[in-house]
């Protein structure tokens, strides 16, 4: 028998992207519930070319499901995702807050598809989408080469701060069209906004003309949240709890593709070429890189696109064993909803 699959969150931005990619995906699923908030329940949306009531989030809804997989809020997570593991369900899990503790795996199919059956609590956690946007690309390159350290800029798109941060990046593209003096001098971009625009931004300045050297909340020493994600998702993914690790997240002007630079230190030698080579043979990387002729990944081209996208690679000219190279990924497919698709098929496979 085909497993049953339940979608809670189905009706957000990570939700419409999960329906398409489970409706384009080989069909190995039985029944498909699709579940969000009371204020959500009743709407009728196409999976599959069906369409299917959305119903409640309450443990019944849970009963013969084999596979749940969420995107709601850490809060909503924590006090639903073990009411519904104890149901029977394997929980895919999107939210942050399980993805560090120790009884729940943190998987990329990619890197570590083994630690699905490594699930005590039924809980399985998906990473952060900034980190899954160069996790499959920099698996590959570890498991040849001993990855020791990492430094990364983030360039991340506001669709990552979900459906308010793409409305407010289109809302001020308007209030700021037209007006080729804006720009030019300090504080004018923001004046014009708070003139114009009446909704409270999800971005602590504007992102319209300007990036914005934050992406998450605050923590100790200064740091984001989304760098220490980062730093810890893919110390525990790799399977390195003493990888070195230094972030910065920057928010740009982009509505959908997260882009990294990554600066990676190896324990053995590598070259371009053998980085090249690597690349070329994983499975879901797409390799962009010919600087000579402009060829290099960047957001425009790749967004709703599966594939991790890299170019820009060079060996390190002052710095032993270690490469620099661009990545870009759909922080909506592969960042989000299309990496919990795949650790559910895994699950599916082992029923």
């Amino acid at each position: 028998m085909r497993p049953n699959l339940a979608l809670v969150g189905a009706t957000g931005a990570v939700g419409t992207v999960m329906r398409d990619i489970v409706s384009t995906r080989p069909d190995i699923w039985g029944e498909i519930r699709l579940i969000a908030s009371a204020r959500s329940a009743g709407k009728v949306l196409s999976v599959r070319g069906e369409d299917i009531v959305v119903q409640a989030l309450t443990p019944e809804v849970f009963d013969g499901i084999d596979i749940a997989i969420f995107d709601v809020p850490d809060e909503v997570a924590a006090e639903w995702v073990p009411v519904a593991a104890a149901r029977g369900p394997v929980v895919v899990d999107k939210s942050g807050f399980f993805r560090m503790q120790p009884d729940v795996p943190l998987v990329v199919p990619e890197v570590n598809p083994g630690e699905v059956r490594n699930r005590p609590r039924n809980i399985i956690s998906t990473p952060n989408c900034t980190t899954l946007s160069m996790m499959a690309a920099m698996g590959a390159l570890h498991a040849e080469y001993g990855l020791e350290e990492l430094v990364v800029a983030s360039y991340q798109a506001v669709s990552g701060a979900g459906v308010a941060g793409s409305a407010r990046l289109y809302d001020e593209v308007e209030a700021l069209a037209g007006d080729r003096s804006i720009g030019q001098k300090a504080g004018d971009v923001r004046q014009v906004l708070a003139d114009k625009l009446e909704a409270e931004s999800p971005f602590p300045a504007p992102i319209a003309f300007n990036v914005v050297p934050w992406a998450g909340s605050y923590k100790d020493g200064g740091w984001a949240s989304e760098e220490l994600k980062l730093r810890n998702e893919s110390r525990k993914i790799l399977g390195i709890p003493d990888l070195r690790v230094s972030a910065t997240c920057v928010r740009v002007p982009v509505v959908t593709t997260h882009s990294l630079a990554v600066h990676a230190r190896f324990q053995r030698p590598v070259t371009v070429a053998d980085a090249h080579r690597v690349l070329e043979a994983a499975p879901t990387v797409v390799l962009m890189d010919d600087p000579a002729n402009d060829v290099w990944p960047t957001p425009a081209d790749v967004v709703g696109t599966d594939p991790t996208y890299v170019g820009r690679v060079r060996q390190a000219i002052d710095f032993p064993n270690t490469l620099d190279l661009f990545v870009c990924g759909d922080n909506l497919r592969k960042g989000a909803a299309l990496n919990a698709a795949e650790i559910a098929e895994l699950v599916a496979r082992e029923l």
